[in-house]
């Protein structure tokens, strides 16, 4: 006899069971988070040098474009692609490398001497702490303190004394190891640029094949949601990273040239850690500005408060002026989700999170808002935000419309 199967419940069951294996592995992985954790940083670890080549494939990909449609446009079809694309990535690396080499041979120097001449002063500056504290210790009589109070001082430096020459052996392991990461790091990156040239010199064929294998494994209207999202976040990733990095180098140059104006020492060191901090929204400015109004201070505290002055007054042209002409509003994020991104990915990868995490958190909201009105309207419902405050506490929007004057 044929069993009766009921297919509502079979249904039912499935959904339930389903539901149980889904709990189990969230469970699973909670608990053995830390160990998750490890093995994904190792298996990252193994990746590094394919996410440098796609990083600088990414990069470089734009001036290849534009090295290609103008030599195209000079030649005509007198070339291959083929024979185009690899001419057009040779001259892509050269134009590259020639702006880094009269970048650094600018900068590199300039900073060196900078450098050096900090650490010429360290010890003169070392001399007037041990005068101002002699002042300090005749000022207020120190030396006539009770013999315990001497003994502990002495304690106190002693231990101090300890910690200093333990943190400097300690050192020396992590010296070793920071050795060896920086050798890992030169390969990969040797191995980065190799994986770059394969990479820019196939470019269409990536695509096309992860598009073949999409389209074998997922449905052609999933397949098109995805490619409509990646297209979206590289739209989001390119715009605010390439204007970000446009703006910071502005603020450097303008930082250099308003310290040469006002004859502050260290121009170009400064300049560079302000230009390159910028590159962090909101808390960038000030990363940089602290170790720079440090240096100044050390030599001259009245152009320490002068240059205080002056990189708040430019990350007010910053902020309100140029920022704003050159990204525009690339993200869709208000301040507070700026804030969030920052907050949130700087802790998880650090400085590159700190930076990458204003676009990478806008595709995640684009995508959070975009299902959430899709489901408002499958269900009827108004997409807009202001529909769903409450009638006694409505949105505070911005600046209200201008109504137009009536003729008389």
């Amino acid at each position: 006899m044929k069993p009766d199967f009921n297919r509502k419940y079979n249904t039912i069951a499935i959904y339930a069971v389903l539901v149980v294996a889904v709990s189990a592995v969230v469970v699973a992985a909670i608990i053995n988070f830390p160990k998750i954790w490890a093995y994904l940083g190792n298996f990252v670890s193994l990746l590094t040098p394919f996410i440098i080549g796609f990083v600088l494939a990414y990069i470089l990909c734009p001036i290849l474009n534009a090295i290609e449609r103008l030599l195209a446009r000079l030649t005509g079809e007198r070339l291959r692609r083929g024979t185009r694309r690899v001419i057009c990535l040779i001259l892509t690396y050269i134009v590259t490398i020639i702006v880094l080499t009269i970048f650094f041979w600018i900068v590199i120097p300039q900073i060196v001497s900078s450098v050096t001449s900090i650490a010429v002063q360290i010890p003169g500056w070392m001399t007037s702490v041990e005068a101002f504290a002699n002042d300090i210790i005749a000022k207020y009589d120190l030396y006539n303190l009770p013999t315990s109070t001497l003994q502990q001082i002495m304690k106190a430096f002693e231990q101090v004394l300890s910690s200093v020459t333990g943190v400097l052996t300690d050192a020396i392991p992590h010296v070793w190891k920071a050795t060896l990461s920086v050798t890992t790091g030169v390969l990969n990156f040797i191995l980065g640029i190799i994986i770059s040239i394969y990479m820019l010199l196939s470019k269409e064929r990536f695509f096309a094949q992860i598009k073949k294998l999409m389209n074998a494994l997922i449905p052609s209207p999933v397949v098109q949601k995805i490619l409509d999202i990646t297209h979206q976040s590289h739209e989001i990733f390119s715009g605010f990273i390439s204007g970000k990095l446009l703006d910071s180098l502005i603020i450097g140059v303008l930082c250099f040239c308003g310290m040469n104006l006002f004859q502050m020492p260290y121009a170009m060191l400064i300049s560079v850690i302000v230009g390159v901090t910028n590159i962090i929204p909101y808390f960038g400015p000030f990363i940089g500005a602290i170790p720079s109004i440090l240096i100044l201070l050390m030599v001259e505290p009245v152009t320490a408060l002068w240059f205080a002055l002056f990189v708040l007054l430019l990350q007010q042209l910053d902020g309100n002026v140029i920022g704003p002409k050159i990204l525009g509003d690339s993200t869709g994020l208000s301040a507070f989700w700026v804030v969030f991104s920052i907050t949130v990915f700087g802790s998880l990868l650090g400085l590159v999170g700190m930076f990458i995490g204003v676009p990478l958190f806008a595709v995640i909201y684009s995508l959070i808002r975009q299902f959430a009105e899709w489901r408002l309207e499958k269900k009827g419902l108004p997409i807009s935000t202001g529909a769903f405050a409450s009638k006694k506490h409505p949105l505070i929007e911005g600046k209200p419309p201008k109504k137009p004057k009536s003729k008389k």
